[in-house]
């Protein structure tokens, strides 16, 4: 959605890439529940706290409200990937656990991520995947999958581009 900036703490150092709050309402007005899940490590590692996560969340919906858009709801894990929680992407615990608040229909739904891990996630729930290099790390060489690796279903240039392959698939 914005620029990766590494364990970010300040949620007014959060801004969002151009066409996503387009593509968010775009998703939203055709039915679907924008929902986002992710890894927050930094929340463990003490660089920030969950007051500074969910400060960010609001941050993100207060700039999508511009393009009358906005996140239904923020899921996140805490953990460090040394913790081996079940609620860390790859692993589905809070995918599992927003099925149940949202009586989300995974047959119907997608994900759109720009690690393998997010694919990864999606495939074991039955998501559309679209994957989407360098999302958010436009300084980091795309993260390609390996031979054998778990492949999306999609490839997106961008955020807005990847909503609209979902939606063009009905």
């Amino acid at each position: 959605m914005g620029p990766d900036l590494h364990y970010l703490k300040e949620a007014d150092r959060f801004e969002l890439f151009r066409g996503v709050g387009g593509a968010i309402r775009r998703a939203r007005d055709a039915g679907f529940l924008v929902i986002c899940v992710t890894n927050q490590s930094g929340i463990e590692r003490g660089f920030y706290t969950r007051d500074d996560v969910e400060a960010i969340h609001h941050r993100i919906n207060d700039l999508l409200a511009a393009s009358k858009a906005r996140i239904d709801a923020f899921y996140y894990c805490p953990h460090a990937p040394e913790a081996h929680c079940d609620c860390r992407k790859p692993r589905t615990l809070l995918f599992e656990q927003a099925r149940s608040d949202w009586n989300i229909d995974f047959g119907r739904s997608a994900i759109i991520g720009d690690r393998k891990l997010d694919i990864e996630a999606g495939r074991r729930l039955g998501l559309l995947t679209v994957h989407v290099p360098n999302l958010a790390r436009p300084h980091e060489e795309a993260q390609e999958f390996p031979p054998g690796a778990v492949r999306a279903d999609l490839r997106a240039e961008s955020f807005a581009d990847a909503v609209a392959q979902i939606l063009a698939r009905g």
